[in-house]
């Protein structure tokens, strides 16, 4: 499985970017896929996740309300719309996916089998 991130880029704080990732494989429907981000110096951490048929959605605590998960089955393809970016949303944003894992291990990301390249978000304050 591949995954392609894209959309990062420089925004304002207070503003709104929208990242997606493209799933080469066929069967994209069938995997919990989740968002990580890295900023610099710090650990990788959970952001967002959602299960195969959008029924199941989880964020972390930081960015609830601010930040929502979606994806298009049909397109292999999920998104991650941020609004009322902060300048510590910057980060190097993962998609990652997995066929198995469980809800309770969602934000874990040891879990999860394929992770795409990353893409920069950067918020100025």
């Amino acid at each position: 499985v591949q995954l392609q991130a894209s959309g990062g880029g420089l925004v304002q704080a207070g503003g709104s970017l929208r990242i997606s990732c493209a799933a080469s494989e066929r069967t994209f429907g069938r995997w919990v896929m989740g968002w990580f981000r890295q900023a610099p110096g710090k650990e990788r951490e959970f952001v967002a996740a959602i299960d195969r048929g959008s029924s199941a959605i989880r964020y972390a605590s930081s960015v609830k309300g601010r930040f929502t998960i979606s994806r298009d089955n049909a397109k292999n393809t999920v998104f991650l719309q941020m609004s009322d970016l902060k300048p510590e949303d910057t980060a190097v944003y993962y998609c990652a996916a997995d066929r198995s894992i469980i809800l309770s291990a969602w934000q874990d990301e040891h879990q999860y089998d394929y992770w795409g390249q990353g893409t920069l978000v950067t918020v100025s304050s």
